[in-house]
């Protein structure tokens, strides 16, 4: 199938700024870090962010980046548009290390200053974010500053990053509805499942033919993780690359999506069993009573563990304690509480997640207003995840120029 590409590879500059969890919680990123630096030379970076919530730091990016610089004199040979390594160093930011809050903000960082900063720069082109980890440094953001709204154009990989960070989603999808935004909750996976997989186009053959020996970066790609290719946040610069990013419908490298109104979200008060559901996704908050004491903890009350993971729930006042989940997969959950507070502590239920619905996600489901998210319909699914066709079917297509992007690092000029 051919898209008209619009995209920065037939020309189009985009302003761009990077969130990522790199060092963090996913070590794909390293490979979707590489990946973006082997293409910078089509556009005009913002800033790097490092939002990794208590592990990765800007030192992470530094890394990437330093094997960048071994390589930049070689990739000199092939654009002049290359941004110098000092100056993808100056706008590396450190973001949030903790999860927001139940309220889905904090204080201000050097990464949210920065978002705000560069979305204020007279330039009549929307900045775009992409998202690969946590939503905390452009939750912060919005709430600082309301009136970047109209010039963000936001993909989120979200899936797992939304489990693991669903109060600042929260803030984002209640108070920001007319923000720009695909939620790619799936369809991401597309870059490494499905689509051609026989030699040389694998995953572990791709990186051992066309990355291990071409130059620092491709080393770099090579060993993170496991010599095959990951890259789940990649498709958020793919899109960029190749279709026409103002469209989602449309499609290209990237993925395609629907629009939707709404993203499922449920509410229960008091403990619950697996009769209760919620959506692959959609977020689920539970209302639990408590002793009263003055104010709104920002430091978690209490912990639910399921699964061998625990997620913090929080004091609102009024003797509530909340918490939200987001499940990542159709299956019966089990949970227990551990709290220093013993009306909580020891507290047991359970829940079911079941397939996402398009009934409840239409444009006519809800208020957003520029919102899209994965394609449901079987046809574009691999399994259990929704929407990866609209990617692995271009998988051969964007690997043969991903493999001649890793050729400009050997000094063959």
């Amino acid at each position: 199938m051919s898209f008209e590409n619009k995209g920065a590879l037939a020309g189009e500059r985009y302003r761009v700024i990077v969130t990522t969890d790199i060092g963090g919680s996913d070590y794909d990123d390293y490979q979707s870090m590489a990946h973006y630096l082997l293409y910078s030379d089509l556009f005009d970076t913002e800033g790097l962010i490092s939002s990794a919530w208590g592990r990765g730091t800007v030192w992470d990016i530094y890394q990437v980046l330093d094997c960048y610089e071994r390589d930049y004199p070689n990739l000199l040979k092939y654009s002049d548009r290359y941004p110098t390594p000092d100056t993808l160093r100056k706008m590396t930011k450190q973001g949030a290390i903790k999860t927001a809050p139940y309220r889905g903000y904090t204080l201000p960082t050097e990464a949210s200053e920065w978002i705000i900063k560069c979305a204020r720069k007279e330039d009549d082109r929307p900045l775009y974010v992409l998202t690969w980890g946590l939503l905390e440094d452009l939750a912060q953001a919005l709430h600082d500053a309301p009136d970047i709204t109209p010039k963000l154009r936001v993909h989120y990989i979200g899936g797992p990053n939304k489990k693991w960070g669903p109060n600042a989603y929260e803030y984002i999808r209640r108070n920001f509805p007319d923000l720009w935004m695909i939620e790619n909750n799936s369809s991401y996976r597309g870059w490494f499942n499905g689509g051609i997989q026989s030699a040389p186009w694998g995953n572990e053959a791709f990186m051992e033919i066309f990355a291990k020996g071409h130059g620092a970066l491709g080393d770099f790609l090579y060993s993170h993780p496991g010599h095959a290719i990951r890259m789940g946040d990649t498709p958020t610069v793919a899109w960029l690359l190749y279709g026409n990013p103002a469209v989602p419908e449309n499609g290209g490298w990237g993925g395609q999506y629907d629009r939707v109104g709404d993203i499922m979200r449920v509410t229960y008060h008091g403990s619950t069993s697996l009769k209760d559901t919620v959506e692959v996704f959609g977020t689920l908050e539970l209302i639990l009573r408590g002793p009263e004491y003055d104010g709104c903890g920002d430091e978690p009350a209490f912990m639910l563990e399921t699964k061998e993971q625990l997620f913090p729930g929080f004091y609102c006042g009024n003797g509530e304690y909340r918490i939200r989940f987001v499940p990542k997969e159709v299956s019966e959950w089990q949970y227990v509480l551990h709290s220093d507070i013993k009306e909580l502590n020891g507290q047991t239920g359970a829940f079911t997640s079941v397939p996402e619905n398009p009934a409840t996600r239409t444009p006519q489901s809800g208020n957003l207003t520029s919102w899209w998210s994965d394609l449901l319909a079987p046809e574009f699914a691999d399994g259990p995840y929704k929407g990866t066709k609209t990617i692995n079917r271009f998988r051969k297509d964007f690997l043969e120029d991903f493999a001649k992007r890793l050729e400009r690092c050997c000094d063959t000029r």
